[in-house]
């Protein structure tokens, strides 16, 4: 895969890594990601891997910007606020990095939608603030063997993993087997978010996919990193597959 003089310029401080190189950046743009949710999480992790040259990204969300957004979700500007968020991201991309092919999904996922979608990417990162859509997104991900890179987080709190049994990593299920009782995992609407905490977690979101879409370093694959914004901390934490987990035992080898 070529390079133009511009693209060369644009990438030249990934192509002196020795970790990435131009074959690393030449896999980059090769890629398709797909990012499920542009808010607090997706919006930041647009924005990098769109700056890195990811070759075609995708983007999901039914919702449109709100007045409430713009707190954290920095792909978006006030002049956006009504519009879809998949727009209004694309059009902010577009002008970050031309050589970026958008595919916008106006839509909410559901069984039939997910799979269709999902199965036309190498590569997803969920981002989204409900546990259906994550736990769908998972089960999804598992059938087509498509790794996920999931985060979240609250007030000041943050989450990620790279879920991948189909390299003998666990899935997001295996790690979350039930979602929450109502009211213990409040929304960002009822507990609150910092709003830096999302350019945190989507751009260690950004960093996962790269990696792993390079081959670079050592990926969160099997490993749950919690950060703790209010008092710069984290930690990592190691997880393992479930044999009785519904979502991904039977499917994949153990």
């Amino acid at each position: 895969m070529s390079f133009s003089p511009e693209e060369l310029e644009r990438y030249a401080r990934h192509i002196v890594l020795r970790e990435v190189g131009g074959p690393g950046q030449a896999q980059l743009k090769a890629a398709r990601v797909l990012i499920v949710g542009v808010g607090g999480l997706g919006a930041p992790a647009a924005m990098y891997l769109a700056a890195a040259g990811i070759g075609t990204l995708g983007l999901i969300d039914d919702d449109h910007v709100s007045l409430s957004n713009l707190q954290r979700q920095i792909i978006h500007d006030t002049q956006a606020v009504g519009t879809p968020k998949v727009e209004s991201a694309a059009r902010h991309i577009a002008r970050l990095n031309p050589h970026v092919a958008v595919e916008g999904h106006d839509v909410q996922l559901d069984g039939t939608s997910a799979g269709e979608i999902i199965d036309g990417y190498d590569l997803v990162l969920d981002g989204t603030d409900n546990f259906a859509t994550r736990y769908l997104v998972n089960r999804t991900c598992v059938a087509a063997g498509r790794p996920l890179i999931s985060a979240a987080m609250t007030q000041w709190e943050g989450q990620l993993s790279l879920y991948d049994p189909a390299r003998g990593g666990p899935c997001y299920e295996c790690v979350f087997p039930e979602a929450p009782e109502a009211g213990l995992a409040p929304s960002c609407a009822e507990a609150g978010v910092i709003g830096a905490l999302g350019g945190v977690m989507g751009s260690m979101m950004a960093m996962e996919a790269v990696k792993h879409l390079t081959g670079a370093g050592a990926p969160l694959r099997g490993r749950l990193l919690l950060h703790d914004a209010l008092y710069a901390e984290h930690r990592t934490i190691t997880i393992e597959r479930r044999t009785d987990c519904p979502a991904c035992h039977g499917a994949l080898p153990l």
